[in-house]
C-alpha cells in the first residue's frame, strides 16, 4: 500500500482511507449496519494496508441529532488488536455544540462510543458560516487545545461544506494539522476546491479527499458521452477507477477517502490503491481526463464562477451558491439528483432561495460574466420546487 504524509504532522497512512459513512446494511435501513460484513471489509482492508479510518457522530444514525451506529460499529471492528494498526478519525458534531461544555461532553462519548482512550485525527464536523461563528463564540480553539494537551486527541482539523472565502478564513484561524474538503474531477471548483486545496496544503496541512466519486455518481449514472470516452481510452479501468487515479496523481493529497459498501469496491480500491502514485499520470490520460471534464462542463446550466461579485444582494438571496447547487443538479443523471436536492435543502437556507428575489437588477449590473441572473434564478426556484 502506497503511504503518503498527513502534511506538517509527519504521520504516515495509507493513500486510500475508509470512510465508514456507507457501510453494507440490512433491508436498506441505514442504522441496522451488517455487522459481520462491515467486520469483514474493515478488517480485510486493514490486514491489506489501509492504515486511515473515518467515521463520525451520525454516520450510520437516526437523525443528526443523535449518534449514529457508525462509531460503535467501528469500535467494535477495531478489538483484537486492529486499533493499534490504524490511525482513527472522527468529528465534533458541530451543529449540537450550544455550549462550551458540549465539546468536551461530545468528544467523551464518542471515545467511549469508538473504546480508545483517544482520537487520532479529530475534525470540527461540516463547518459552514454558521456553524463557524456559533464554534468561534463556544472557545473552539480553547476546546482543541485542551484535548490536544489531555492526550484525548492527537492533531485537530476540520471539514468543509461552504465557499473559498470562508475556507481561508478558517484555515487561518487556527494551528490545524489537516482538512478534509469534497474534490474530484468534477468538483476542481466547488466548495474550497483545487484553490482551497493549494491554499491548505501551502500552509503544511494534510489534506484529506471526501467524495471521490461524489457519492457514487462517478461510478455509475455517467452520462453516455463520457462512458463512450472511458470504453475508447484504451485503457481496461472502471469509471472509479478513472476518478481514483486523477487525485491520487496529486502528491499534496493526503488521503483519500471511499465509503466502500462492498468487499467487491474494498479489493477493487485497494488494487489501486497499490498501483497509483503521484505525478505518474501520462499525457493520454491526462487528455482523456480533460476530455471527460469538458463533457461535464457542456452540462452546466449557468457560466458562474462563484465570484461573488453579485453579493451581497438586497434581498438576502445567496445567488453563487444557488448556482451552484443548480449546476450540480444537471451535471449527472438519474437518482444522484435526488442527492443534490437533498444537499440543497440542507445547505441553502429558505432565507436565501431564489424566492426572495426582488428584482432590483444590482446583481447583473456587477456580474463579469454577463449572467442574466434574475431569469436564472427563477430556473434554480423551479427546478428545487
Amino acid at each position: 500500500m502506497i503511504a503518503r504524509e498527513i502534511g506538517k504532522t509527519g504521520v504516515k497512512v495509507s493513500q486510500l482511507g475508509f470512510g465508514c459513512m456507507r457501510l453494507p446494511v440490512i433491508d436498506g435501513v441505514a442504522h441496522q449496519i451488517n455487522e459481520f460484513e462491515a467486520t469483514r471489509m474493515l478488517r480485510h482492508a486493514i490486514d491489506s494496508g489501509v492504515t486511515y479510518i473515518d467515521t463520525a457522530f451520525p454516520y450510520h444514525g437516526y437523525g443528526f441529532d443523535r449518534g449514529g451506529e457508525s462509531e460503535p460499529l467501528v469500535g467494535r471492528a477495531l478489538r483484537d488488536g486492529y486499533r493499534q494498526k490504524v490511525q482513527l478519525a472522527t468529528k465534533l458534531p458541530s451543529w449540537l455544540i450550544k455550549s462550551r461544555a458540549d465539546m468536551d461532553k461530545y468528544l467523551n462519548e464518542q471515545l467511549q462510543r469508538l473504546e480508545t482512550d483517544h482520537i487520532d485525527f479529530y475534525l470540527v464536523h461540516a463547518i459552514n458560516k454558521g456553524f463557524w461563528q456559533n464554534l468561534i463564540s463556544h472557545d473552539l480553539f480553547g476546546f482543541l487545545d485542551s484535548a490536544i494537551a489531555d492526550g484525548r486527541i492527537r492533531y485537530a482539523g476540520f471539514s468543509f461544506h461552504d465557499d473559498l472565502q470562508l475556507f481561508k478564513t478558517v484555515v487561518d484561524a487556527y494551528q490545524w494539522s489537516f482538512c478534509q474538503i469534497q474534490y474530484n474531477y468534477i468538483d476542481e471548483n466547488y466548495q474550497a476546491g483545487r484553490a482551497g486545496l493549494e491554499y491548505a496544503a501551502g500552509r503544511g496541512m494534510g489534506v484529506i479527499i471526501m467524495e471521490p466519486l461524489r457519492g457514487g455518481a462517478l461510478a455509475q449514472s455517467l452520462p453516455e458521452s463520457v462512458c463512450q470516452a472511458f470504453a475508447g481510452s484504451g485503457f481496461d479501468r472502471s469509471p472509479a477507477e478513472w476518478a481514483f487515479r486523477w487525485l491520487y496523481d496529486d502528491p499534496r493529497i493526503s488521503v483519500v477517502l471511499s465509503g466502500m459498501s462492498t468487499m467487491e469496491q474494498v479489493i477493487e480500491n485497494l488494487r489501486v490503491a497499490r498501483e497509483a502514485t503521484a505525478l505518474s499520470m501520462s499525457d493520454k490520460e491526462k487528455d482523456l481526463m480533460r476530455q471527460v471534464q469538458a463533457i461535464f462542463s457542456s452540462r452546466v446550466k449557468v457560466p458562474c464562477t462563484t465570484c461573488g461579485y453579485c453579493m451581497p444582494c438586497p434581498a438576502g438571496v445567496d445567488i453563487p451558491k444557488n448556482f451552484s447547487m443548480y449546476n450540480s443538479f444537471y451535471l449527472l443523471d438519474g437518482k444522484f439528483r435526488d442527492s443534490v436536492r437533498f444537499q440543497y435543502n440542507a445547505q441553502v437556507p429558505e432565507s436565501a432561495r431564489p424566492d426572495h428575489c426582488v428584482k432590483c437588477g444590482r446583481c447583473e449590473t456587477h456580474c463579469p460574466q454577463q449572467i442574466k441572473i434574475m431569469s436564472e434564478l427563477e430556473n434554480v426556484a423551479t427546478t428545487f420546487k
